[in-house]
């Protein structure tokens, strides 16, 4: 008899019952409906919570790269200045995306696995540069690294610059964000990770300061930011909105507030401790360096000896156990087990981890 598969996977994660269970209800017109305006307020206000923000929150259909592309055009011209922290994939994917519509980009480059940031080299390239945009990357998931945000946040504050814009979609709901006492001006998310529901909504946070760039900016493509700043007011979304989504995002935030932040942050740690401690007892070294903060939502292993991803891939598979693997100048080198949000249950972890040892032994 087969084994069902305990999915370990970075994401999306596996979807509560209770989220599944708004797609199976008919709504009524997201246009013209004042209970859809209700939902998506009341939504707002959980989400601000989970962030630690009185900044505005808009709900976009569509996964989180499209907050982060709604990000980067609403805010920036060709020739704006963009300072971007890269010390993972998708750090240097921020940059990329920010080089691709024009801006002048300088990349603070460091290691893929630490989160030792020099800050005193770091506000120089903010002196030097003037940059209009800092960027960083809350968790790197494909390195399984937790980058500490308050230093930077307290120079992009020091030097008066204007966007510190910062991807938490890995941390959110799993981790502590406080996007206000980070000085976070875009705070950028999906529904997919520590939400644990489908990949279908982005949710991004949004100060005073960035709106009033967003004005200025004036981008009016389907990603733009712009048309968000007076919906609510005036009951009027570009587009026709998922109601199933946003319905989906309230209970998946009612699900970590009902439990309680500091309960989640909690259970996240015990169960990146819990995994850390069985890897170390299977002789399997983590991508982290030893000094590097390290992500409660996602560990990151190298791969052992001299096995292939995708061999290592189909004996964690054939004793019930699916793993992800990482991008970029990581594929191929490590695999990634996804401990955040309906995955962070130590019951689920035991029985994954127990099977990960089993494929282990079968390689050997």
């Amino acid at each position: 008899m087969n084994k069902e598969i305990i999915r370990l996977i970075t994401g999306p994660v596996s979807v509560p019952k209770s989220i599944l269970k708004t797609y199976s209800a008919n709504y009524a017109s997201a246009d013209i409906d004042t209970e859809f305006l209700e939902l998506y307020n009341r939504t707002e206000n959980k989400i601000q919570q989970i962030l630690g923000t009185q900044n505005s929150v808009i709900m976009q259909t569509g996964e989180g790269m499209l907050g982060l592309w709604g990000a980067l055009k609403s805010c920036l011209k060709p020739g704006s200045k963009v300072l971007a922290l890269c010390n993972g994939v998708f750090g240097d994917g921020i940059a990329d995306m920010a080089e691709s519509i024009g801006a002048e980009v300088k990349r603070f480059s460091v290691a893929y696995n630490t989160t030792q940031i020099n800050y005193n080299e770091f506000e120089k390239a903010v002196i030097d540069f003037e940059p209009l945009m800092i960027t960083a990357v809350h968790c790197e998931t494909p390195s399984g690294i937790l980058n500490p945000l308050e230093g930077i946040a307290k120079i992009k504050e020091k030097h008066n610059v204007p966007l510190f814009c910062v991807d938490s979609v890995a941390s959110a709901g799993g981790a502590p964000v406080d996007a206000d006492r980070c000085a976070i001006d875009l705070c950028l998310n999906g529904s997919q990770k520590c939400f644990s529901a489908p990949p279908e909504m982005t949710m991004v946070s949004v100060s005073t300061k960035a709106w009033e760039i967003i004005e200025q900016v004036n981008y009016k493509g389907y990603d733009a930011f712009l048309p968000f700043k007076n919906a609510q007011k005036n009951f009027y979304f570009p587009n026709t909105m998922s109601w199933h989504g946003i319905a989906a995002l309230e209970v998946a935030s009612d699900l970590i507030l009902n439990e309680g932040l500091e309960n989640v942050y909690k259970k996240h740690l015990a169960a990146q401790e819990f995994c850390i401690n069985k890897l170390s007892e299977l002789g399997l070294e983590l991508f982290a360096d030893k000094n590097a903060v390290k992500s409660p939502t996602v560990t990151a292993v190298m791969l052992p000896g001299n096995i292939d991803f995708a061999t290592f891939n189909q004996a964690c598979l054939s004793k019930g156990v699916a793993l992800a693997g990482s991008y970029g100048p990581l594929a191929g080198k490590i695999f990634r087990i996804g401990h955040m949000g309906s995955q962070s249950d130590l019951r689920l972890l035991e029985v994954g981890m127990a099977r990960l040892g089993e494929a282990i032994a079968a390689l050997k």
